[in-house]
């Protein structure tokens, strides 16, 4: 079964046969390519030209995290998948101004209902279906973002009604984060949406044609749009598990006058937690199978080609637990 690697130090890649060896000063890890899913690389990483075709050859995404955990950017394979019908319908539903408001109001929607649902997990009162229906009257993107804007803003201040004493939160800061609970919002949502890009790389969508962030030649927007839906489910109810266990505290940051970031311990035990996230398992009311976490997030990005594609309109992943 293929997995997710995370790379914690600075090293190299190297290739012998079908195998790619991370090296650095304390360990030669064998890694066989056809365990691997895609990689997380945290600090240097360093690739011998073998390494790389061989990892381009099977189709292998790398995202690369600096220093301080934030997501610098993605080696992405040639796609395999692309179909040229596809892409058309994309670019249509991006150039047609009605179609994508509705896709951008959907992902809204969505997210919005996430985070309805976490609140009501913690038994808090809250606001979000007063502001949803205000997505409705919107005519262009940026009105459509105002709402969610107002519904996260809305959403952040029942936080420190679930968080510890000691994590205190009163706004969202993200560059550099001035807090701890900043600093793993920030964290958090760069490791989303490096997984939501692996999922896309494995269907026919293009990352790079999107519909509520505007598309940018810089950056995979799509796998913004997706991660929208998700950062509730995946990152923040991981959060609220982490401080409230104590799994997380105070030493596991490091913090400066202008900044707060997990260190190397704080980020370990996210990530460990975070990939165990990804792996567990619900019984899916539609397929009435179980699947992953990760899953779930491919079967969204199948929902919006079928959308595109005029076979089934677009609904967005709302959970049920």
């Amino acid at each position: 079964m293929k997995k997710n690697y995370y790379l914690m130090s600075d090293g190299l890649l190297k290739r012998r046969e079908n195998t790619v060896y991370f090296i650095n000063k304390d360990v030669k890890k064998p890694i066989p390519i056809n365990k691997i899913y895609s990689i997380y690389a945290y600090g240097s990483l360093t690739f011998s030209s073998q390494a790389m075709r061989l990892l381009a050859k099977e189709g292998i995404p790398v995202h690369f995290f600096n220093y301080y955990g934030y997501y610098d950017g993605s080696f992405y394979p040639r796609e395999k998948l692309l179909s040229g019908d596809l892409i058309i319908k994309q670019a249509e539903h991006y150039l047609d101004h009605e179609k994508r408001m509705f896709i951008a109001r959907k992902f809204v929607e969505g997210a919005a209902k996430n985070m309805e649902k976490v609140l009501k997990y913690y038994s808090l009162e809250n606001h979000i279906s007063g502001i949803l229906p205000d997505l409705e009257g919107c005519s262009i993107i940026t009105e459509a973002m105002n709402v969610e804007g107002r519904i996260r803003a809305h959403y952040y201040t029942k936080m420190n009604e679930i968080l510890p004493e000691n994590f205190e939160f009163e706004k969202r800061v993200k560059r550099p984060p001035e807090n701890m609970v900043n600093a793993l919002i920030s964290f958090g949502n760069s490791m989303l949406y490096s997984t939501v890009l692996s999922e896309i790389y494995n269907t026919q969508l293009n990352p790079t044609v999107s519909y509520l962030h505007e598309p940018s030649e810089r950056r995979f927007s799509l796998a913004l749009d997706l991660s929208e839906i998700f950062k509730p489910i995946l990152v923040d109810r991981l959060i609220f598990y982490l401080v409230n266990k104590r799994m997380l505290n105070e030493d596991d940051f490091e913090k400066d006058l202008n900044y707060c970031l997990l260190n190397d311990n704080g980020r370990k035990i996210f990530i460990k937690e975070y990939d165990e996230r990804l792996k567990k398992t619900i019984k899916h009311r539609e397929l009435n199978r179980k699947v992953s976490y990760k899953r779930l997030i491919r079967l969204e990005a199948y929902k919006l080609i079928k959308h595109l594609l005029g076979s089934k309109e677009y609904k967005p992943f709302v959970m049920w637990w």
